[in-house]
């Protein structure tokens, strides 16, 4: 199924898209069909169960910040960042949470939100499961959903006590089979279109399937899948009955990209300018403040030729130091690797000659579909494959949208996106203390850097070569699914226990 660019990119907030925009939003569909059912009023006690890497790193993560604000019905787009902690100090306190106006549940985080780490659901390594309890202590609602990566998440399908046709998720392992299986809950632009109506004029779901249709086309790659984002949003405005006209579809898709970068730029420039440890406990010191004043002091760029270096990396800094401390940042395509698109992204606007803001659209796009390759043929979920689904896949989005802004052809725009995963292949997930901290902030500034490098690698070329991005996008699932559970984002493994140890 074609993976639109507003799935991709979400607006959300810190610090992980699997770990805290997921839950969050679970948390608020859960709420929502208790309210659908209405069984809302019936409510005694919320229970959520944390499994897996949920359970193992939730707690750095803020899965249950995440998992009390998405009860109290917000969303990672909309709430408000500023008020996160009087909010979670309130619920702790007084042991109250609000679920609507009118209602009000006795609810102890301590007890109500178990991170049970003996249990690993079989489907996805991040599930959780909603209890809703009355009075008596009787069951009388429970869903349970995975958080797949990028703040996707899945549910099962039917309620639970509906056994015709349930999901038996201890039997399922295939994240395919699910995803038949499941509803696709998302907060995109793209509401809940099935796939049938996600009818796209050019659809792919390979990269020679991309070629193909770009040498037919005769369109560059941005160029196709703005196409395709056009048609989406006009089966949008058809499903809320809305006008069909072309051209204000297209002016919505141009509106929201140009949106998401707004959101990126202000994230980058609230990173150069705050300062101070960050949240967790590791006492982990803020650096892109300081980083900035000090290229700021030195004014002129010609006088040192890895000046453009060192702004790359401050603008990575900035964003993940954002992203660690719970601020508002772009899913591009995880929270962990969120500085690596917008960095990139700030190098082709501030040091390419031919930067212009059509670009800042083309670079959104043509990152959009390789990501989508990664989300439809992989995963981009830490997770489940390691941090080469996070920081790699961000880090091959990256080059092959820089390849493209820059005048490269389609397939000079994959074989960049290709060398960009190649060299992240490999990659484990294995966060110190369960934080979006160490090694993950000064990751992205090297995946930016890696992203870069491989852009101009491929444009030296004409655009063949050995390796296609489709057997490195295999090889990249294949090796994820060999790794250890310890090195995929469960703080059981590498780092995670070898800087204790020292």
């Amino acid at each position: 199924m074609f993976v639109s660019a507003f799935e991709l990119f979400k607006i959300g907030i810190g610090p992980s898209s699997s770990h805290t925009v997921g839950p969050m939003r679970a948390a608020l569909r859960f709420v929502q069909r208790l309210n659908e059912a209405k069984l809302l009023g019936q409510v005694d006690r919320l229970v959520v169960r944390l499994h897996g890497s949920l359970a193992h790193t939730g707690k750095g993560h803020g899965t249950d910040i995440a998992v009390m604000l998405g009860l109290e019905g917000d969303a990672p787009d909309t709430v408000d960042v500023d008020s996160v902690s009087e909010r979670i100090h309130r619920i702790e306190s007084f042991k109250k949470i609000q679920l609507s106006e009118e209602i009000t549940l006795a609810f102890n985080p301590q007890k109500d939100i178990v991170f049970d780490r003996r249990k690993t659901l079989k489907l996805h390594s991040n599930g959780m499961v909603f209890q809703a309890y009355s009075s008596a202590k009787e069951l009388i609602y429970e869903r349970i959903y995975f958080s797949i990566g990028g703040g996707f998440i899945v549910n099962q399908e039917g309620e639970p006590e509906d056994r015709q046709g349930k999901l038996d998720l201890e039997a399922t392992t295939d994240l395919e089979e699910v995803t038949e299986a499941v509803d696709l809950v998302d907060a995109g632009g793209l509401g809940l279109l099935s796939e049938q109506e996600r009818k796209v004029p050019y659809p792919f779901d390979s990269a020679d399937a991309l070629l193909s249709s770009c040498k037919t086309s005769g369109l560059a790659i941005s160029s196709l899948m703005f196409e395709n984002e056009i048609a989406l949003m006009q089966a949008e405005f058809q499903k809320q009955n809305q006008a069909q006209d072309y051209q204000q579809a297209r002016q919505q898709v141009e509106h929201d990209l140009s949106s998401l970068w707004s959101v990126m730029e202000a994230c980058i420039q609230r990173g150069c300018k705050r300062e101070g440890i960050l949240p967790g406990g590791l006492r982990v010191k803020r650096r892109a403040a300081s980083l900035y004043r000090r290229l700021k002091a030195k004014g002129d760029l010609h006088n040192d030729p890895m000046a453009a270096l060192d702004w790359v990396n401050l603008w990575a800094l900035a964003v993940n130091e954002e992203n660690a401390a719970g601020g508002r940042v772009v899913t591009a395509p995880t929270n962990g690797a969120a500085g690596i698109i917008p960095s990139v992204l700030s190098y082709y606007l501030r040091f390419t000659p031919s930067a212009d803001q059509e670009g800042i659209s083309r670079f959104l796009l043509t990152a959009a579909a390789i990501g989508g390759l990664y989300k439809m043929n992989a995963s981009i979920s830490g997770a489940e494959v390691g941090c080469q689904g996070e920081v790699g896949v961000a880090c091959s989005m990256a080059a092959g949208a820089l390849a493209e802004v820059m005048g490269g052809t389609p397939e000079q725009v994959c074989n960049a996106a290709e060398v960009g995963m190649e060299h992240n292949l490999g990659l484990t997930c294995d966060p110190w203390g369960g934080l979006v901290q160490v090694p993950c902030i000064e990751r992205n500034a090297m995946g930016a850097v890696k992203a870069i490098n491989a852009a101009r690698l491929a444009l030296s070329g004409d655009g063949s070569h050995k390796v296609s991005l489709d057997k490195v996008i295999e090889t990249m699932r294949r090796t994820g699914a060999d790794m250890s559970s310890k090195y995929k984002e469960t703080a059981r493994g590498g780092l995670a226990l070898t800087v204790i140890e020292c």
